[in-house]
């Protein structure tokens, strides 16, 4: 996947800017032929963000697949009904269609080099994609449950619960265009708690798989599913499979316990027994407390942002204030003053147009009457 440099939005304006605003490479008509996409081309957004959505989708239902969906009973009724007898297994299917055509597509939308020129022609797009962004790409676009399916081993099993977590590579090609949002302070805050709900949701998955892994070879019941089963009065018969939780109860606990640890807030009602679930608890109390001081360190220079701008009024008041004190000017001449200091603060936002000016001249840029 290859996200544009513009978003959608930038892309449709581009017919209705002026010459004046958009990089010089849009202003030129490359050559190329006419199976050759525009990076900024309208299509192209689109398509970068339908890949995103499918991202989105893959870094939530892969682990949670991989973890609570790949077990005994559900390889048994795929080898009895075929492939196609879970819609979740389409929609996958449907996934690895897109992200192979993705790569596709990316052969053959132009880049800009270092020299800010479009490259059009496809012997280069090739060897740019080749050098970047490929490998990634296409290891994350491998069918793994498809080319494996059919030997229905509990190995197998596994280890196609571990190629599918591969997809989770494009998640790295999408923090990489976060940055761009990086000025706007309530879209960094919602992106904040998305991602803390996303590692919560990865962690409820790992401890699920910690606690499904162990099950078997405890002597004494004492793991967090055990418990589980108690508490809900779902005791698991060895004969029947379906007896123990749901895989609702299951991930809801997980989740509960992953989002209390990372809080720090635990009730203590869903506890880890065994070492392996405590190691794993002291891992994701060590994660929780890197995320609260990545999160409440943004909100504060989110906040000191946000009032930044009264700061500076309050201080230039406080500087014509002195000024008047110090120089005793009269009443009738100190209130326009401060009714000047006032207006002009409205109209310019404590910006100083002069050195704007001066900047923008000295770019070449032409007049925009101020």
């Amino acid at each position: 996947m290859q996200f544009s440099r513009f978003c959608l939005p930038l892309s449709f304006q581009v017919l209705s800017l002026g010459a004046d605003v958009l990089p010089e490479y849009m202003l030129q008509t490359p050559r190329m032929d006419k199976f050759t996409i525009l990076h900024y081309s309208p299509f192209k957004a689109v398509w970068d963000w339908l890949i995103l959505l499918l991202v989105i989708y893959t870094a939530i239902l892969t682990p949670y697949s991989a973890a609570f969906l790949l077990n005994d009973s559900e390889e048994q009724k795929r080898r009895q009904c075929g492939y196609s007898c879970s819609p979740l297994n389409l929609v996958d299917l449907m996934v690895d269609i897109m992200f192979i055509i993705d790569i596709l597509i990316n052969f053959r939308t132009t880049y800009v080099n270092l020299n800010e020129e479009v490259v059009s022609h496809p012997g280069k797009i090739a060897i740019h994609y080749f050098k970047g962004w490929f490998l990634i790409d296409i290891v994350a676009a491998i069918p793994f449950d498809l080319l494996i399916f059919g030997s229905g081993s509990d190995d197998t099993t596994i280890l196609i619960g571990l190629l599918k977590t591969a997809r989770l590579l494009r998640l790295v090609r999408v923090a990489r265009k976060l940055d761009r949002y990086s000025e706007y302070g309530a879209a960094v805050l919602m992106l904040l708690m998305c991602i803390f709900a996303l590692i919560a949701h990865w962690l409820a998955c790992i401890w699920y798989a910690i606690g499904n892994v162990e099950k078997p070879y405890l002597e004494h019941k004492i793991g967090w599913l055990d418990n589980l089963e108690v508490s809900l009065g779902k005791r698991c018969n060895s004969t029947e499979h379906c007896s123990g939780p749901s895989i609702k109860d299951k991930y809801v606990t997980a989740l509960y316990f992953t989002f209390s640890s990372l809080t720090s807030v635990g009730f203590g009602n869903v506890s880890p027994n065994t070492n392996s679930e405590k190691i794993f608890s002291i891992c994701v109390m060590l994660i929780g407390s890197l995320m609260y001081a990545s999160i409440f360190g943004n909100v504060s220079a989110i906040i000191q942002r946000l009032y930044s701008g009264t700061a500076r009024y309050h201080m230039q008041m406080l500087r014509v204030k002195e000024f008047i004190r110090f120089h005793q000017i009269p009443n009738p001449l100190r209130q326009r003053l401060e009714e000047y200091f006032q207006h002009s603060w409205t109209y310019t936002n404590g910006i100083d147009l002069n050195m704007v000016r001066l900047r923008h001249h000295s770019l070449g840029f032409p007049n925009w009457g101020f």
